[in-house]
């Protein structure tokens, strides 16, 4: 085996979160007039449709063989890129939202297609590297050091996005820059050694097969008390994250408006390019915060005396931001608002190597892929709920109150600190 994989793992992140679009999508659908609660339907569709693929994905990456998986999964991102770009560029404007909503609906199913052949895939390849070469103890320095790269990359791709839309006072075109770095990541990956597909790989497996794998997977997952534990966790944590996470790019363009006024009074912006002001340091920052947060989680790991112990407080962590993320989000105190957020951003970048290494550590070997799928697909239902009902709530309070200074994302503190709560009530029940 060769000994740079490591560097390949890294490089595979680096290029995969050269997504140059994420720090702006919820302005990008904004722009494209939808309203928060179709943007919630939107997000909710999206984890509908990968929770449909996800398990037989799992099952197929094991099988059939990971690496092909993830070729197959570029190749949906770069066709989702295509439609959005091509959707932004040529409907918003001469075409109803019920159009423009029905078109990224497609981009969407495309994506989340791509998400679910690559979720749990890379991750099970990279246990079965380690377990090659007999380094199962460092499943979560690893997989934090490789993270860490992903975060390095987003970082990047956040300065070149804000150049890009700058110059061009456009959202859209960045979707067809993205294109780019996952052509050179299928390369990347279509060379990994083929030892990596795992012990399950079998070039002619029949349905029966898949079948009779998905069946052993959930038996092992929900019959074992401490993976049946991590997926409500998961639900919990990471579901409701992914419904919420966007919402600090509307709040840093609010933010950023008044500050270009003082900053830039002789130039005449955009509010686009205002809005690149307050994202691009902020996202850069965060980034590069998240990729030192993956390659320091196994040191907090060992400061709070285990797994178990560092997932507790990191618990009573989440519900101490999201306490204090309710006035400061209600009152619009946007400097108080803006750090609570990333400081949970954080937070999430120490969660996920800790719980990866720990659903490993119940898990099984031929099945890597698929418990790694039904968590993740757990986590998608959680999404799939959420995302859309705070969007309603958020439209709603908009509506209340949009004579009144306070502000309307308050909602997400408050669903963030019940959950929170209720996990650390309830979870280890």
């Amino acid at each position: 085996m060769p000994k740079s994989m490591i560097f390949r793992f890294s490089l595979y992140g680096f290029l995969k979160n050269q997504q140059y679009f994420e720090p702006f999508i919820m302005l990008v659908f904004l722009q494209m007039g939808l309203t928060f609660t179709l943007i919630g339907v939107l997000v909710g569709l999206r984890e509908f449709l990968r929770n449909v693929a996800e398990i037989p994905s799992g099952a197929i990456a094991d099988i059939l063989g990971r690496r092909k998986s993830l070729l197959f999964s570029f190749s949906c991102y770069i066709v989702s890129f295509s439609i959005t770009g091509t959707v932004g560029l040529n409907l918003v404007g001469t075409s109803s939202i019920y159009v423009v909503f029905s078109a990224l609906l497609l981009a969407t199913a495309f994506y989340a297609l791509a998400d679910a052949f690559r979720s749990g895939t890379h991750k099970a390849l990279i246990f079965t590297y380690l377990r090659i070469e007999g380094r199962t103890d460092e499943r979560t320095k690893v997989y934090g050091f490789t993270r860490s790269w992903s975060k390095l990359g987003s970082a990047l791709s956040v300065i070149a996005a804000c150049f890009f839309i700058y110059l061009s006072d456009n959202y859209i075109l960045i979707f067809y820059l993205s294109i780019i770095p996952f052509i050179f990541n299928m390369v990347n990956v279509g060379t990994y050694p083929k030892e990596l597909d795992g012990d399950g790989h079998a070039e002619n497996a029949g349905i029966q097969e898949i079948i009779e794998h998905l069946k052993a997977s959930f038996i092992l997952a929900f019959r074992n008390p401490e993976l049946r534990s991590l997926i409500i966790e998961s639900m919990s944590f990471e579901g409701f994250f992914r419904a919420m996470k966007d919402y600090l790019q509307p709040i840093l363009k609010m933010a950023a408006i008044p500050l270009a006024a003082i900053l830039f009074t002789d130039l005449a912006l955009s509010n686009t390019q205002k809005s690149v002001i307050l994202i691009g340091p902020v996202y850069f920052l965060m980034f590069l915060g998240s990729a030192v947060a993956n390659r320091k989680a196994h040191q907090f790991v060992d400061w709070a005396g285990g797994d178990e112990p560092a997932a507790l407080k990191m618990w009573t962590f989440l519900f101490v931001l999201y306490i204090g993320l309710v006035p400061a989000l209600y009152y619009n105190v946007y400097w108080a608002a803006i750090s609570g957020l990333v400081f949970i951003h954080l937070l999430q970048n120490i969660w996920r190597p800790l719980f990866f290494s720990r659903v490993d550590s119940h898990g099984d070997e031929k099945k890597g892929a698929t418990l790694l799928s039904i968590q993740s697909q757990a986590q998608s239902i959680a999404t799939m709920i959420y995302a859309p009902i705070l969007g309603y709530v958020i439209d709603s309070v908009r509506i209340l109150e949009q004579h009144n200074t306070t502000g309307e994302f308050w909602p997400i503190a408050v669903f963030g600190a019940l959950i929170a709560l209720l996990y650390l009530r309830l979870g280890k029940a």
